[in-house]
């Protein structure tokens, strides 16, 4: 059970590329809770990756207080919103000169390297805690850190970079086969920007997409076997 809600969650996270981000603001009758709109992107271990200007309000609140929450919403489209999954990651924003979540934030959303590169922004990664998810009614779990984060395998970050290039370069009729064969999706200029362990990311425009594998791969030599054996899977539906 525990398993299944942490993939839950990891999923859930990794298919959305924004959340509500809840600071606490500081003002003359003390702090106050805060929460906006923000573009997120994960890391290989799922650790949230943020993009944030000094002047915004989130940015000042962090810098008095790194505690915060992200609100990831998965009800969009439902009838009953309410029973649609939504989990909320709590933990500490610290500002990171690294260029692995960088690279991956720009790959996700590659409009904000028009602007990532001027001197008030900074990233920021999340140092998760817990997460509380509510998976529907009745159905509200806490998962600790160790529950959620995983180990990426070795080589794939590295090699992800080269991976995601390849597809889109080489292979960019697979990837629209990935998207209208194995997710109903439609468009004709799907491009990839990412891949972890648990599955790879698509973006179309605004709209984004996640394909989950069946199994996990254990490291960069796995990669080409999973995204061949995908695309037969898509040219025989």
């Amino acid at each position: 059970m525990a398993d299944e809600l942490s993939w839950l969650v990891r999923d859930l996270v990794r298919r959305r590329d924004r959340a509500a981000l809840a600071t606490a603001l500081p003002t003359p009758a003390g702090p106050w809770p805060y929460a906006s709109l923000v573009l997120v992107a994960t890391d290989h271990d799922l650790s949230p990756i943020l993009l944030l200007s000094d002047l915004a309000e989130h940015a000042k609140a962090i810098a008095a207080d790194d505690r915060v929450s992200l609100l990831y919403d998965g009800t969009e489209g439902l009838d009953q919103p309410l029973t649609g999954a939504r989990a909320t990651l709590v933990g500490r924003a610290r500002c990171t000169s690294d260029e692995g979540p960088r690279q991956r934030f720009l790959a996700r959303h590659p409009d904000a390297a028009v602007y990532a590169g001027f001197k008030d922004f900074h990233f920021f990664r999340l140092e998760l805690e817990r997460a509380h998810l509510v998976a529907g009614f009745g159905k509200i779990h806490w998962l600790g850190a160790a529950e959620l984060l995983t180990s990426p395998p070795p080589g794939l970050p590295e090699a992800e970079p080269g991976i995601v290039s390849h597809m889109n370069n080489d292979h960019a009729d697979v990837l629209q086969l990935y998207a209208g064969k194995l997710l109903g999706l439609a468009g004709d200029d799907w491009r990839m920007t990412g891949i972890d362990a648990e599955g790879l990311d698509l973006r179309r425009r605004g709209q984004v997409a996640r394909l989950a594998f069946g199994e996990s791969l254990a490291g960069p030599h796995e990669a080409r076997k999973v995204l061949v054996a995908l695309a037969a899977k898509a040219r025989s539906t």
